[in-house]
């Protein structure tokens, strides 16, 4: 296999293995509707192989950040639609990540009386609301009953993002959010079937990620996990725990034929990362997490050894959107501007130079 070369994703065809990370970038207002700048943003992306988008609520109450986009509503679908419109006439790929942001919110941020999470327990540390930092609030653990209104609501944003014309969807099972929550013993207390064993803890990612399919296509879904990332105090700390839990999702997963499974890992040769892609037995994406940059040397070395199908890059597809280009000639690359990573306008956004400038 070649970084350059083509490869399919269930109903996907990449001109390139090489990916956009899905990035909170908190560009699309306080209604979350995604603009000609999100649009343009994503356009001048388009040469990568697949553009990931950065998580995208389906409901109210599983907003995460102010001014994140969502695909609650016919407005929101009807602003991703121009997204999608704007990337295919680059000839790119696109797929949304589908985010309930669960406890890493406040009502300050969704607007809804509560946060949402497996139980109640809150996360130790501050948020930053429309209204200046907040404690996180103790989130209200969802009964039974509203798991599948949960559940349902991850269908229906779905189909809007499909029906918008973009070519897939992406389950956000990673980073503390609601899916993840669910898995880690550390934010997950249940004791009704959803919690308690690692088979019980990935039983609602395994539900909604198979209704998911069943209403769009499996070959138009993947998932994104991150074992033992341990953030936003979701830890994964016992090694055989995470084993298991893991196991018990990905075999869960997969028998439905999704069109990737996406894993972010400090290191992808790592023991059960590979135990894992074998268990799944479809196409797996790879990104290497926040500690370092990907570079074009290890997106090399993990396609030419065989450890991924495609490689997911954050910070180098920010600051370059002719990344492809610049990777495939061993050009120099610009410099990522932290300031400008969250909320703003076009500075940070859609003002980086091309190799052509």
């Amino acid at each position: 296999m070649d970084l350059f070369s083509p490869v399919t994703l269930g109903s996907m065809e990449l001109r390139n293995r090489v990916a956009m990370a899905p990035m909170t970038r908190m560009r699309s207002g306080a209604d979350g509707v995604p603009g000609e700048l999100v649009a343009d943003h994503y356009a001048q992306r388009a040469g990568l192989g697949l553009l990931v988008t950065e998580g995208t609520y389906p409901s109210a109450e599983s907003r995460a950040y102010p001014n994140q986009p969502g695909i609650a509503t016919e407005e929101q679908a009807a602003g991703w639609a121009r997204v999608a419109r704007a990337v295919h006439e680059q000839g790119g790929v696109i797929v949304m990540q589908v985010m309930n942001g669960g406890r890493v919110s406040h009502p300050d941020i969704t607007g809804t009386e509560r946060i949402v999470a497996p139980s109640a327990i809150a996360i130790d540390g501050e948020v930053h609301t429309p209204n200046g930092k907040a404690a996180y609030p103790v989130p209200h653990a969802l009964t039974t009953d509203e798991l599948a209104t949960v559940r349902q609501e991850f269908v229906d944003a779905s189909r809007r993002a499909v029906d918008a014309g973009l070519d897939g969807v992406e389950m956000h099972a990673a980073n503390g959010y609601l899916l993840h929550e669910f898995l880690s013993p550390a934010s997950n207390r249940r004791t009704d079937g959803y919690g308690g064993s690692p088979a019980e803890r990935a039983r609602f990612v395994i539900e909604v990620t198979t209704a998911v399919a069943a209403e769009v296509g499996a070959d138009r879904v993947g998932i994104r996990i991150s074992p033992a990332h341990n953030i936003q105090d979701v830890a994964e700390t016992d090694a055989a725990d995470v084993a298991a839990t893991y196991r018990a999702l990905v075999d869960g997963l997969a028998p439905l034929g999704l069109a990737y499974l996406s894993v972010l890992h400090r290191d992808p040769e790592d023991e059960l990362v590979r135990e894992l892609a074998d268990r799944f037995g479809g196409p797996l994406m790879v990104n290497t997490g926040f500690s370092t940059m990907t570079t074009r040397e290890e997106a090399h070395h993990l396609i030419d050894r065989g450890l991924a199908d495609v490689v997911a890059a954050g910070r180098p597809a920010i600051a370059n959107p002719d990344l492809v280009e610049r990777w495939a000639g061993d050009h120099p690359e610009n410099e990522p501007n932290p300031g400008t990573f969250y909320g703003g306008g076009a500075e940070g956004y859609t003002d980086y130079p091309r190799l052509s400038a």
